[in-house]
């Protein structure tokens, strides 16, 4: 695969690694972007090992509880005017209603709108506002109480991060400090503890270590526990419980949920556009586009 000067640019840009170090990453790897920045974390070469999740569509997440359940709503549309649209952001809120009496996103797919199903919705929006929209994905999230928050809000409920945050008890004020921690926390927490984790994504990261570790070329039952460490902060620092509490860093969401009554039993952070990849537009094309229509 020809390794372009815009994939090298990519890869420094998503890891900090210089220009030549991420030429080489991709020579070595064929041009596997992914396999490129293990690459370079196991040179150390990698300065953060930042992954493409950057927001790369415009649209809205939108949230909505009933009782003990909550959903999160991702609707795409091709520019952030049409996200700011009134007629587009009735829709999707009504689209977040419609979700809490589904299972997935096929059944909220096929759900009434209006007379309507939700796809039919779409379809007539798209003719009428004249710009693609896609009904991306749906998560809920489930338990005896259930807290919402959205960060930089466009309208009521709905905006580019939705979160959301299920309690086993009832403190609505911790449950919206918890949200608001995942949808701030840097690393953004993958799951509720380390049992929840994709088992693969795991043993990725064992093997990274294990070559990190080799790197430095000391013995076998050194490096035995040197990995043994790093994978315990590692898992550490990517499951909510186990995280330090943005509100009090000296104690771990868990601990500081347990001084509040309360047990967190799920959570979900959606966010607009996380990992689609959109074609770079300056300011002026945009407004171009959504000009002409």
């Amino acid at each position: 695969m020809a390794i372009t000067a815009k994939l090298v640019k990519e890869l420094r840009d998503s890891t900090g690694a210089g220009m030549m170090d991420a030429k080489k990453a991709l020579t070595e790897t064929n041009g596997d972007m992914e396999a490129a920045v293990d690459w370079l974390r196991t040179k150390g070469l990698a300065k953060a090992a930042k992954k493409s999740g950057r927001t790369a569509a415009e649209g809205l997440v939108a949230v909505a509880v009933d009782g003990g359940k909550g959903v999160a709503v991702e609707v795409n549309s091709e520019t952030d005017f049409v996200a700011k649209n009134a007629e587009f952001q009735g829709m999707v809120a009504g689209i977040a209603n419609a979700a809490l009496g589904v299972a997935d996103v096929e059944a909220l797919a096929a759900a009434d709108l209006g007379g309507k199903t939700v796809a039919d919705t779409l379809t007539d929006k798209i003719a009428t506002i004249g710009e693609n929209m896609g009904l991306r994905r749906m998560v809920t999230v489930e338990g005896e109480q259930v807290v919402t928050y959205i960060h930089n809000p466009a309208g009521d409920n709905m905006g580019k991060i939705g979160v959301l945050v299920a309690l086993k008890g009832d403190n609505e004020a911790f449950g919206k400090q918890v949200a608001m921690h995942v949808a701030a926390a840097d690393p953004r927490p993958q799951a509720l503890t380390a049992e929840d984790l994709d088992p693969a994504v795991v043993e990725k990261e064992r093997q990274i270590q294990i070559d990190i570790a080799r790197e430095s070329g000391k013995p076998e039952q050194v490096i035995e526990k040197m990995i043994e460490g790093r994978m315990k902060k590692y898992l550490a620092e990517i499951t909510l419980l186990n995280q330090a509490f943005v509100i009090n860093p000296d104690l771990t969401v868990e601990a500081a949920a347990k001084e509040a009554g309360v047990e967190i039993v799920g959570f979900a952070r959606v966010e607009v556009g996380e990992g689609i990849e959109k074609k770079e537009e300056d300011f002026a094309a945009e407004v171009a586009k959504a000009v002409q229509g």
